[in-house]
């Protein structure tokens, strides 16, 4: 007698469970699903209680989706009469799935074994280069993006508070004398308070772009983050789009999609130089500019007249309180920076980084907040 196969393979079971989280209110993406997917490969489906646990860490991004999820799953193995399970064994085999290594299997030195795996992945992965990325190691990267920390730049404020040490506060100190009746009083000190800078992100999205416009809006969005009511985001490609709103999302995927939707000239060509007079024109001589951190993230191929970029860059240098330029090609060996618009921009630039790889994200970020 032999036993009849399953009615459904379990890839198709599980990934009916995700849109069924994604229907409960959870955005849930593909490259979630993904991860999913081949968490549960990893841990075992098996085990329900790392199938719940890895489901937990891979679909939900937010407090709020946890109760969702929670009633999801329950209703969806209700069957087998299973409420979420608390398994720590379960947890600890989903987080070793979630990064994408281990088995699971083995004593101390099996846990060795694997987080040293999964910090040799991650490291790997910080210095890849985007471009070079396969679907998997993308969805891997996605993740790295929430553990970068933008801090952004300060500048002083013309106010100042009360302070223990700085510059003695005449005013203040007089003030008390008097109400003393003139006898001395202790010094008051002040000094001048700070505040963010405003930082205007310009993310070149044209065709030469397009293996790394996913991943330097993720970064853009990381930016944002950092200071909302303080960052701008444009992209620039045969036109300038404004997508600040749609980074001041909370939700990365969501800020991507907004984006997405925002900008008619995605993978077209690059008029770097008109982008930028209508930027220094519509928004950077009324303030925008002024003071700012302004960081152009483009490789420098300009379709248009090089010398109006070199213009308006100089124009720029005159508003801004620096310059950033970010180039994905930068650091790469063999790379010289001759294309035509790099070089009528570089005279009037302040920093000229990498923007390949996780960790030159993350070099810019430092470079931006010291700036």
């Amino acid at each position: 007698m032999t036993t009849a196969a399953p009615a459904h393979p379990v890839e198709e079971i599980l990934g009916a469970f995700a849109v069924a989280v994604r229907a409960a209110g959870v955005p849930v993406t593909m490259d979630r699903t993904t991860t999913f997917l081949r968490g549960c490969a990893a841990v075992g489906v098996d085990d329900q209680a790392a199938v719940y646990w890895t489901g937990r860490a891979t679909l939900c991004g937010t407090r709020e989706d946890l109760d969702r999820y929670d009633h999801v799953f329950t209703a969806w193995f209700s069957g087998t009469g299973l409420a979420p399970p608390t398994s720590r064994e379960s947890r600890r085999r989903a987080a070793q799935a979630d990064l994408g290594d281990g088995d699971g299997e083995g004593g101390e030195s099996g846990k060795e074994t694997v987080i040293r795996a999964s910090a040799s992945r991650t490291e790997v992965l910080r210095h890849r280069d985007i471009a070079a990325m396969s679907p998997a190691e993308r969805a891997a990267l996605a993740r790295l993006f929430n553990l970068l920390r933008p801090t952004p730049p300060q500048r002083t404020s013309r106010r100042r508070r009360s302070t223990r040490r700085g510059e003695i506060d005449a005013r203040r100190t007089l003030r008390g004398q008097l109400r003393r009746g003139g006898e001395p009083a202790e010094l008051t000190f002040r000094r001048r308070t700070t505040r963010p800078r405003r930082v205007v992100v310009l993310i070149d999205v044209s065709g030469s772009m397009g293996p790394y416009a996913d991943s330097l809006l993720r970064w853009a969005h990381v930016v944002t983050k950092g200071s909302p009511a303080r960052t701008e985001v444009f992209t620039i490609g045969t036109r300038l789009t404004r997508v600040t709103g749609a980074m001041r999302l909370r939700d990365g995927e969501a800020a991507l999609e907004a984006a997405g939707q925002a900008v008619p000239d995605w993978s077209g060509g690059t008029r770097l130089g008109e982008a930028t007079r209508v930027f220094i024109d519509r928004h950077g001589q009324r303030g925008m500019a002024r003071g700012a951190v302004v960081v152009i993230v483009s490789d420098g191929w300009e379709r248009g007249d090089s010398a109006q970029l070199g213009d308006q860059m100089q124009r720029l240098q005159r508003l801004a309180h620096r310059v950033i330029w970010v180039n994905p090609h930068q650091g790469k060996p063999g790379y010289a920076p001759v294309q035509g618009g790099i070089v009528a921009a570089l005279p009037f630039v302040d920093f000229f980084l990498a923007g390949h790889s996780i960790a030159t994200f993350e070099q810019a970020l430092k470079v931006i907040a010291d700036a």
